[in-house]
């Protein structure tokens, strides 16, 4: 076995799992704040981007050959309803249109879910205490098609109601967005691995957490039921998040699904290689390439990771 081994051309030749900067989605965090970034201290690297600072870091992401990439808004303004996220002149809906202006080959998706928006940092409308689903539908739709209207290519609710797949493709084609795409969360798990993402999104909850409406991380067999359901419902593309701590979930998913399934290598799984490789604990390029090989390697079609462009600088200049 080892006589294929003995050369980085040979290991090359027979690898069995590339990765190329196309299987890559990079998000971003877009506030406000007029030509201005702001640093996440728990993400190196990564920062809250004002409008004209994204178009730059666009137009540099598809320069790599990455061809999409994914948005959070971050208003100035939160409300129990979070009506920021389906504002037409909202700031997702503004950063659309500038990117497509600038970049109009980029794909542009947009995350569909109220967190950010709200004042209460939940995922939907909260009436005493509790997070009610039927009534979310409705502003997630709304959101939906904002998006849509503005120029966004894909969609890509996140926030786990039941049922807003279905909702968000009836409110798309009623309003003549029948060709927009739905790339759904299916299975998005209640995971600790999110802290970083909070202060990027400025998303925490401000009461209680998640878990009323997020899975089970011990739970398999239901991540398949929400595949489907979700399939049923309309969704074009389906999703693992988180990936790394998931990648059983994501194999399974991939064996069972007619449609392209891509993974979350979220912001905990981001931030833990960049603060072990700060310390000199670990070589943090080969520790962030091995893990995007190893969600490829378990089923992924694409990746959204916060590692895409630093990975595809790498893969390139390669």
């Amino acid at each position: 076995m080892r006589r294929l081994r003995r050369t980085a051309p040979l290991r090359a030749l027979i690898r069995e799992t590339q990765l190329t900067p196309s299987d890559f989605i990079q998000p971003f965090f877009v506030a406000e704040n007029e030509a201005s970034r702001t640093a996440i201290t728990s993400m190196p690297g990564v920062a809250q981007l004002s409008i004209s600072e994204l178009i730059g870091e666009a137009r540099q992401t598809a320069a790599l050959h990455i061809p999409a990439i994914i948005l959070f808004g971050i208003p100035d303004e939160k409300d129990e309803v979070g009506s920021q996220a389906y504002a037409r002149d909202g700031i997702v809906q503004r950063a659309v249109r500038a990117i497509k202006d600038a970049v109009p080959d980029l794909l542009v998706m947009t995350d569909v879910c109220l967190c950010e928006y709200t004042s209460h940092g939940h995922c939907g409308i909260v009436e005493n205490g509790e997070v009610l689903n039927d009534p979310t539908l409705e502003l997630l739709a709304r959101t939906a098609v904002s998006h849509a209207e503005a120029g966004a290519d894909l969609i890509a609710p996140s926030d786990m109601m039941d049922g807003r797949v279905a909702a968000i493709r009836r409110a798309l084609d009623s309003s003549g967005h029948e060709m927009t795409p739905i790339l759904s969360y299916a299975a998005k798990y209640a995971s600790s691995f999110y802290g970083p993402f909070r202060e990027a999104a400025q998303s925490a909850p401000q009461f209680g957490d998640r878990r009323s409406y997020q899975m089970d991380a011990g739970n398999a067999r239901e991540a398949l039921r929400e595949v489907e359901l979700d399939l049923a419902e309309g969704a074009d593309m389906v999703m693992v998040k988180p990936a790394l701590a998931f990648l059983d979930i994501l194999w399974r998913v991939k064996e069972m699904s007619p449609v392209p399934v891509g993974a979350y290598n979220v912001s905990g799984e981001y931030s833990m290689v960049k603060a072990a490789a700060e310390r000199g604990w670990v070589d943090g390029q080969a520790i962030m390439m091995e893990i995007l090989q190893s969600i490829k390697r378990a089923g992924a079609d694409f990746i959204l990771s916060y590692h895409a462009c630093e990975a595809a600088r790498l893969l390139t200049w390669a």
